[in-house]
């Protein structure tokens, strides 16, 4: 994934930077890096950080430009020709940054991003590489998050009867169970369960049995914890190993096919915002806050950093404050 992509930096210095870019009468790009609406996205991006560079720009909005046109990559592909993107596509980067990316995106961070967007694509068309500005469009405005979807105590209980009917039924199948039970007790994320294997569960003391969260990155070895589960948990993971016969890790499927056994066992259950990864993540959250897991313990249990928890602490107050009026 590489560095972390910058967040921070003045709203007035991008915004300077932006009509820094198109106030000079030289905007052509040097001859050595000519591009063409055929160019990759990468390769403008590229040449867009030594026009900077060779511009004199600040070497804070150099490398904050530069972060965020790698997430543009990152989310439109790298290897697109800049004459393929248009409004729609910056449009559906920005709603990803909003709703769909795993990591918080705060309202400075948004605005920035915009203003990357508006003097790239700017530039672009001032050196005719794009005959019209797809991020002309683009408005500045102020994002406000919503608050994450959680199940209540009444949809938590019909969706374990449905994955229990389930488990026993005439067609016994232990993985909804096993897999709903994991997500409600540990709060682990969609990778981190898609990493286990059996090895990963401790049961020598049955009545205290855990999973160990591992991390092959070494930049993360730090998100690594061991966390209790009960001992259904394990029960009914060793019907799901007899069952399924996974040769590693435990969920050899997809991430998407888990995805549909959620959404399947919340169809049963008739629950009106369904189940996912991310639902039953924030419920075990909240539910350990509601509970009063002292606050450094649920931060290790969910494996945040002391920033990324303080931002899941006040939407946990919030969903709390909603749930008592």
């Amino acid at each position: 994934m590489g560095a972390p992509l910058p967040d921070g930096g003045q709203e007035v210095q991008m915004a300077d930077a932006q009509t820094a870019i198109f106030s000079g009468t030289e905007t052509l790009v040097p001859q050595r890096e000519r591009l063409h609406g055929g160019s990759s996205l990468k390769q403008a991006a590229e040449a867009f950080r030594r026009y900077m560079e060779e511009k004199g720009f600040s070497p804070h909005t150099v490398k904050a430009f530069n972060g965020d046109l790698r997430l543009v990559q990152r989310f439109l592909g790298a290897d697109t020709p800049v004459s393929e993107l248009g409004t729609d596509e910056l449009n559906r980067f920005l709603y990803w940054l909003q709703y769909e990316r795993d990591v918080p995106c705060s309202s400075k961070s948004y605005a920035r991003r915009v203003t990357t967007l508006k003097s790239f694509f700017g530039w672009l068309t001032s050196i005719h590489v794009t005959p019209f500005d797809p991020a002309a469009k683009l408005i500045h405005q102020k994002i406000t998050t919503p608050l994450p979807v959680i199940l209540t105590d009444a949809e938590v209980d019909r969706l374990l009867a449905v994955t229990e009917a389930r488990l026993h039924g005439p067609k016994p199948d232990p993985r909804p169970h096993l897999l709903v039970n994991l997500l409600l007790q540990t709060g682990i994320k969609k990778a981190e369960c898609m990493r286990l294997t059996p090895d990963d569960f401790e049961a020598s003391d049955p009545e205290q049995p855990t999973v160990l969260i591992r991390y092959q990155d070494p930049r993360l070895i730090h998100k690594e914890r061991r966390l209790p589960v009960s001992p259904e948990v394990i029960s009914t993971l060793e019907q799901y190993l007899a069952a399924y016969r996974p040769k590693e890790r435990i969920f050899e499927c997809t991430p998407r096919n888990l995805e549909y056994v959620l959404t399947d066992a919340a169809n049963e259950a008739q629950l009106p915002n369904g189940a996912s990864f991310e639902m039953l993540r924030w419920t075990s959250a909240f539910r350990d806050y509601r509970d009063g897991m002292p606050h450094h313990k649920l931060q290790e249990k969910l494996g945040l950093s002391k920033v990324t928890f303080r931002e899941t602490v006040k939407k946990l107050e919030k969903i709390a404050k909603g749930e008592k009026e």
